[in-house]
C-alpha cells in the first residue's frame, strides 16, 4: 500500500515504515504528525484518485529527528567590475517515519 501525499508545499509517494526528509515542520521530535492532504490512494490494485484530495484519507508520520542539508554555495560576480559575493545556505529538514496509511 502506498500513497501521494503533499507535505510542506511537496508531493512524496510514500509507504509503512518509509523514512524520509521533508522541509522544517513545526513539531518535536518523537511527535506525531498527520497530512490529510492525500492525492492518491493504491491499496494492493485499489487505486483512488482525489479531485483534488481522497475524502478520509490520512497518512501518520512520527518525527525522528531536525536536521540541516548540505551547504549550497550562492556566488554572485560581475565581469570587470571587481565584484565578488559569496554566500552560504543550509536548507533545514525534519526526518519523518510514516506509521500508518488510511484509505
Amino acid at each position: 500500500m502506498y500513497a501521494i501525499v503533499e507535505i510542506a508545499g511537496q508531493q512524496f509517494k510514500v509507504e509503512n515504515e518509509k523514512k524520509l526528509y521533508v522541509h522544517l515542520l513545526d513539531a518535536s521530535e518523537g511527535d506525531s504528525v498527520d497530512f490529510d492532504k492525500v492525492l492518491l490512494v493504491d491499496n494492493d490494485g485499489k487505486v483512488a484518485v482525489g479531485t483534488p484530495t481522497v475524502k478520509g484519507a490520512k497518512v501518520t508520520a512520527k518525527v525522528l529527528e531536525h536536521v540541516k542539508g548540505d551547504k549550497v554555495l550562492v556566488f554572485k560576480k560581475k565581469r570587470r567590475k571587481g565584484y565578488k559575493k559569496l554566500n552560504g545556505h543550509r536548507q533545514q529538514f525534519t526526518q519523518i517515519q510514516i506509521e500508518n496509511i488510511v484509505g
